[in-house]
């Protein structure tokens, strides 16, 4: 595995992250245009991912179900505005059996329409709310540009929808959803992000408002890493979702829908990845540590590997640890290999460092190595592994705040985006129509409305009054 396979950021970074995805051995296109293929190394990623935010939906009394694939057409044309935003991208089944079907049916381009339809029989009454319910599935949107895991016409992902009360009890687990979300990415993506409303034009449709969290990646793109929608009464009345209050009185329920998909391993690889491959947070990593024994002859042979299975047993159990012991592959190869696939921490061991009692460690994030006494070892791995997690965050951190700018003027900013993506900050008054006059012009659109004090402030496109301080960037 040369590393000139790997093109570097500077030169192209698009070209960068189909070269990491493929060198990493993560995914590759499908004979089905749009789709892809997620390998094992891939897709343990997501299992790590999926199984850390079970665990925190569960905590939130969440339940998981599932529900069909496929949606009555009947269903989708109950909810216009919903349907408006996604017919686009749908698929239709109109034949099954070698028969017309007398109904289409929609591939789940998302679940709203089939989930609720079975709410209304759920929540009768007042003791049956909160309703609480999530669902791991997977996704088809009919994407005209694709990209593996940013953007795929099939992906997997979560989707959590409840129903509540209270206009008071749906904005509160909007907040919660969201509030997981950032500390999901921060504490175990170490990914930075920005998180608050969407613009009226990028709120989900159908929906009050929407929530969101924003990384950027390294060529100064933003990427949207999760949802959460207060979802109103549009949909319980379109589904006829109503509950007997505790005065015998009949009122339609307040709902939230909240989700992450297989895009959080786009978002890893485009905001920690360097031009070596990939760069694994720790918490993520399919393997977070990697032992490489080193021997010519059989005799060394036995004494490294005998060295290297007690060092393995030596770890805690909860770590992943991975001993690659294939032969007829030298070890510059599964050096350059395990560097690709982002292992976090790489031992070298082999009858020299038998002698002095000691071991070669390589951190991936800083590309250092060290020697390591192997009594000191196992405490030493644990630091370090902490350490590893908190500084790649604090790298990306960085990163986010250098390419992070403020502007007053919108032919300033016209002219700084245009030489340089990157999340910037500005003041605005205006309404949707503007906003997508700025998006022809500038092909950036607002990510987040930042909750800020805007008294006093102009906006930077007309110079008016402000009402919200926003961040504009270009974004996948």
């Amino acid at each position: 595995m040369a590393k000139n396979k790997i093109t570097t950021q500077s030169q192209d970074f698009s070209q960068w992250y189909l070269d990491v995805i493929k060198e990493a051995d993560l995914a590759e296109y499908s004979k089905v245009k749009g789709c892809m293929i997620i390998k094992p190394y891939g897709y343990r990623i997501w299992e790590l991912i999926q199984r850390e935010m079970d665990d925190r939906i569960k905590a939130a009394g969440v339940q998981n179900c599932y529900f069909p694939l496929f949606i009555p057409e009947s269903f989708i044309n109950r909810e216009k505005e919903h349907v408006k935003g996604f017919a686009p991208e749908c698929a239709i089944v109109t034949h099954g059996g070698g028969k017309k079907l007398a109904e289409n049916l929609y591939v789940r381009p998302t679940s709203e329409t089939i989930m609720y339809d079975t709410f209304s029989e759920w929540g009768q009454s007042y003791r049956d709310l909160p309703l609480l319910i999530n669902q791991w599935a997977n996704i088809v949107r009919w994407e005209m540009r694709t990209r593996p895991f940013l953007r795929t016409t099939e992906f997997l992902w979560q989707e959590g929808h409840t129903a509540h009360a209270t206009l008071e009890e749906a904005d509160i687990e909007a907040a919660r959803a969201l509030k997981m979300y950032n500390d999901f990415d921060k504490n175990f993506l170490a990914l930075p992000v920005l998180t608050g409303k969407k613009s009226r034009k990028e709120t989900f449709a159908g929906a009050l408002y929407t929530l969101a969290t924003e990384a950027l990646a390294k060529d100064g793109k933003a990427i949207q890493a999760g949802t959460s929608h207060n979802l109103g009464q549009g949909f319980a009345k379109s589904f006829n979702i109503q509950y007997q209050d505790e005065k015998g009185e009949l009122q339609y329920v307040w709902q939230t829908s909240w989700g992450v998909s297989t895009r959080l391993i786009g978002t890893i690889i485009v905001v920690h990845g360097d031009d070596h491959g990939l760069v694994l947070p720790p918490k993520v990593a399919p393997y977070q540590i990697v032992i490489i024994p080193i021997y010519k002859t059989d005799q060394e042979k036995d004494k490294v590997l005998e060295f290297v299975e007690n060092m393995k047993d030596s770890f805690d159990k909860n770590l992943r640890v991975h001993v690659d012991n294939r032969e007829n592959l030298s070890p510059g190869f599964k050096f350059n290999e395990w560097e690709v696939k982002g292992a976090p921490i790489r031992i070298e061991v082999g009858p020299k460092d038998l002698e002095k009692d000691q071991v070669v460690l390589f951190r991936r994030d800083t590309l250092e190595k060290m020697s390591i006494e192997s009594g000191n070892m196992k405490k030493e791995v644990d630091k370090l592994l902490s350490e590893i997690q908190e500084n790649i965050y604090k790298k990306a951190l960085e990163f986010q705040k250098e390419n992070t700018f403020s502007v007053n003027d919108y032919n300033e900013f016209k002219n700084l985006i245009s030489e340089k993506s990157g999340f910037y900050k500005a003041y605005f008054c205006c309404d949707a129509k503007v906003e997508e006059k700025i998006q022809d012009e500038t092909k950036a659109t607002i990510r987040v409305i930042l909750d800020e004090d805007v008294k006093g402030k102009r906006c930077f496109y007309c110079g008016g009054e402000a009402t919200q301080e926003v961040v504009f960037a270009k974004a996948y």
